[in-house]
């Protein structure tokens, strides 16, 4: 009989996998936020191969000139190309918030799943403790965390970014482990004397990955942003990274001069790049919860 179920259940997971696809291929909103992320993709992998002009140093005689057909973005006040800068800006956004995001999604889902599992001492101790953290505004934290730490390295960003976001995975996940322990699958799986790491890891976690790919993908846009918003304040990435967040940091003195483009070109590809995220993360939602796929004609 098992050697019936199994094979009827992996068609049908199949068959559910396929029309997840089809259902994101046919949304334009997912077509164009995969669009701009694949494109940052592009400029982070292919580096300065695509970039007109160094992105670090002076290479060009014209300071703080206003875009124009050799600096289409035009240069910064040390005569650095704005746009060759903005492209290499995607190295960093596509390195420290898909890092951090995987690590606040690891420590998250541990920490969400033994809440949610044993409930108890352990549940409450550690709830407490999330609800504590998450009490203090993120960006608040992030930057108490990184002003105590005295290092502007990048992994220390990533990591602070992670210890940022973990609470909010493992409450996500925590919420989803409670409804899912008391289904049928979960009480067969004790009946069958399974041990609590498989019941948890092999049981429950594949139930709550729906809503954890979502919240995940969500976060990566809010790394980004707290990333460049670390930087704006000085205590992001180092001075001499074209990090979005110290471009916009760069300019942010010369609007008032009428070099609105220094900053203005930066912030522009940081909210494209966030809008992007979000798009491809709300359509992850709607396909993935069962409730929400009446609306797209399934």
């Amino acid at each position: 009989m098992t050697s019936l179920v199994e094979p009827l259940a992996r068609s049908e997971a199949s068959v559910a996998r396929r029309e997840r696809t089809r259902l994101l291929l046919r949304s334009p909103s997912f077509l164009i936020g995969a669009g701009v992320i694949l494109f940052w993709l592009a400029c982070a992998l292919l580096g300065n191969r695509i970039t007109p002009f160094d992105p670090r140093f002076d290479q060009t005689p014209e300071i703080g000139q206003a875009p124009s057909a050799q600096h289409w973005f035009g240069t910064d006040r040390l005569g650095r190309d704005v746009f060759s800068r903005v492209l290499a800006g995607s190295r960093d956004i596509l390195l420290i918030a898909p890092l951090a995001t995987l690590l606040a999604t690891l420590v998250g889902t541990i920490l969400g799943l033994v809440t949610g599992y044993f409930k108890g001492i352990a549940d409450d101790t550690i709830s407490r403790i999330i609800d504590a953290v998450l009490a203090i505004p993120l960006v608040v934290l992030a930057v108490t965390v990184v002003a105590a730490l005295g290092s502007r390295s990048t992994w220390t960003i990533i990591v602070v970014i992670a210890a940022v976001f973990s609470p909010i995975i493992a409450r996500t996940v925590r919420a989803s482990v409670l409804a899912e322990r008391e289904l049928d699958y979960v009480a067969a799986a004790r009946l069958r004397r399974e041990g609590a790491f498989h019941v948890m890891f092999v049981e429950i976690l594949p139930n709550v990955l729906p809503p954890l790919i979502v919240v995940a993908t969500v976060q990566v846009a809010h790394a980004i942003a707290l990333e460049a918003t670390l930087s704006f304040l000085g205590l992001g990435m180092p001075i001499t990274s074209p990090s979005l967040g110290l471009l916009i940091s760069n300019g942010f003195a010369h609007l008032l001069s009428g070099r609105y483009w220094i900053s203005f070109f930066p912030g522009v590809a940081l909210l494209i790049t966030i809008v992007a995220i979000n798009l491809v993360g709300d359509r992850l939602r709607d396909v993935l919860n069962p409730r929400l796929q009446s609306h797209f004609g399934v």
